[in-house]
């Protein structure tokens, strides 16, 4: 499979490293939007897009015009997405977006979700999410504790979420915190909280290559597909 890189940063080096070692081929690795040109030129059967929020719409509506099957992990536009579907049904072209790529926190949604389903009727527990990631990381809270929220949210009385200092609960909306420390990948902690006892649900991310390994199996799977996907479907969840 020939994949474009979009976003070579640490993100994409990484998922160099994994597809080079999958016996895949990258035919282009770049920062900025690709040109029509420069995917006509490459002919990639796939492209990874992991740039930043002011610049991801713009990526994939280029690639989605020059019908190169996307993927996608920036975090921050997604008010978009709405659009990016229309496109997606007028180029016939097909794209998958996801917060977090890991198989593992994919996995750590369901279980989310299905312990949300479980405490909607013991109104005794409050509910907060707390998420850390490394400095660099600009948008808060991630897309992966926003995710998070939507899960829940889903399944209980809550009607949305917030960014706060603390953990408070009020007014049927979850409290997401967001702290930023060095050399962290991601941790994604949610709580069920009451007087008498807490329940804690959590993920932590040792490395880059979960994201990565994530990413790359999306890619696979999306490369012959037409249609908008989602880490469920990559994971026949």
């Amino acid at each position: 499979m020939k994949i474009a890189i979009i976003g070579y940063g640490k993100m994409g080096k990484t998922i160099e490293k994994l597809a080079l070692a999958a016996g895949h081929k990258i035919v282009l690795k770049i920062n900025e939007t690709p040109t029509h040109s420069q995917l006509v030129d490459t002919q990639p059967d796939v492209a990874i897009e992991f740039t930043k929020p002011e610049s991801a719409y713009k990526n994939i509506v280029q690639l989605l015009k020059s019908d190169i099957p996307t993927v996608s992990g920036t975090t921050g536009w997604t008010h978009l997405m709405g659009d990016i579907e229309t496109k997606v049904d007028r180029f016939n072209g097909s794209f998958i977006y996801a917060s977090n790529f890991s198989l593992g926190v994919n996995l750590f949604f369901a279980m989310v979700q299905n312990a949300a389903k479980l405490m909607k009727d013991h109104p005794l527990y409050s509910t907060s999410i707390q998420e850390t990631h490394h400095t660099e990381k600009k948008d808060a809270p991630s897309g992966t504790a926003i995710t998070i929220a939507e899960k829940i949210i889903l399944e209980t009385n809550y009607k949305s979420w917030e960014l706060r200092d603390s953990p408070n609960t009020k007014d049927n909306i979850i409290p997401i915190q967001a702290f930023r420390r060095e050399n962290v990948p991601g941790t994604h902690v949610v709580q069920f909280n009451s007087d008498i006892d807490s329940i804690e649900l959590k993920h932590t991310a040792n490395s880059r290559e979960g994201f990565a390994y994530g990413a790359l199996k999306a890619a696979e799977y999306i490369h012959d597909k037409k249609g908008v996907f989602t880490m469920k479907d990559v994971l026949g969840l």
